[in-house]
C-alpha cells in the first residue's frame, strides 16, 4: 500500500504523522501547506497568489492547488508512493486527483482522518502561533480555517468512506500512541 492521504482539521497533528508513516513507510510525504509556504516565501507569482488567501485563513483555490499537486505527482520520486497532507479538500480536487491517478492505473489505498476536538486545536494552534510567529494562526482565522474545514472537507470524507477506504485515527494524545493508531489504522486497511 503506497497511496494514502491523510487529513484532518488544522492542528491534527497531519504534519507530524506524514513524516512519521514517510520514514516508516518509505513514501514521500506530500505537503499542500509545506508547497504553498515555499512559493510564498519564495515570493513565486504562484506564492503570491496563495498568500492572500492563506493569510484569511480561506483555502487556496482549486486552480492554484491542482497545479501544484499535478506537478508533485509527476516527479519521479512518488514512483514508489506518496502520502499527500492536505489535498484533497473538496470533493472537486477528489474527481481530479481521482483522473491524475487514472491516468496512471492507479488509485489510492488508504486514507487516514486524524480526529480532535475542536478547542484542542485551537489551544494547540494558538500554541504553535506564539512558537513559530506564523502570521496565518491568530484565534479568529483559526476559527474560520476549523469551519471551513468541516464546511467543505465533509463531503471528501463522506466519498472517501462511501469507497471502504477512509480510517479515522483519534489525533489526541502523545504523539508516539498518535503515530501507533495510525500505523494500526494502515496495517488494519492493508489486511482487509
Amino acid at each position: 500500500m503506497t497511496r494514502m492521504l491523510i487529513i484532518g482539521p488544522p492542528g491534527s497533528g497531519k504534519g507530524t504523522q506524514a513524516e512519521r508513516i514517510s520514514e516508516r513507510l518509505g513514501v514521500v510525504a506530500i505537503s499542500t501547506g509545506d508547497i504553498f509556504r515555499a512559493n510564498v516565501k519564495g515570493e513565486t507569482p504562484l506564492g503570491i497568489e496563495a498568500k492572500k488567501y492563506m493569510d484569511n485563513g480561506d483555502f487556496v483555490p482549486d486552480s492554484v492547488t491542482n497545479k501544484m499537486v499535478r506537478d508533485r505527482l509527476s516527479e519521479s520520486d512518488v514512483e514508489s508512493g506518496f502520502l499527500l497532507d492536505g489535498y484533497p479538500r473538496t470533493t472537486a480536487q477528489v474527481d481530479y486527483l481521482d483522473e491524475i491517478l487514472a491516468k496512471n492505473e492507479e488509485k489510492l489505498d488508504v486514507v487516514l482522518q486524524l480526529t480532535a476536538d475542536d478547542e484542542e486545536l485551537v489551544h494547540r494552534l494558538l500554541g504553535r502561533a506564539k512558537e513559530t510567529g506564523r502570521s496565518d494562526d491568530n484565534e479568529a482565522v483559526i476559527r474560520h480555517r476549523l469551519d471551513l474545514y468541516h464546511e467543505q472537507t465533509e463531503a471528501v470524507v463522506a466519498k472517501y468512506a462511501e469507497r471502504g477506504i477512509l480510517t479515522q485515527v483519534d489525533g489526541i494524545g502523545p504523539i508516539d500512541e498518535v503515530t501507533d493508531r495510525v500505523m494500526q489504522a494502515i496495517k488494519a486497511a492493508q489486511a482487509a
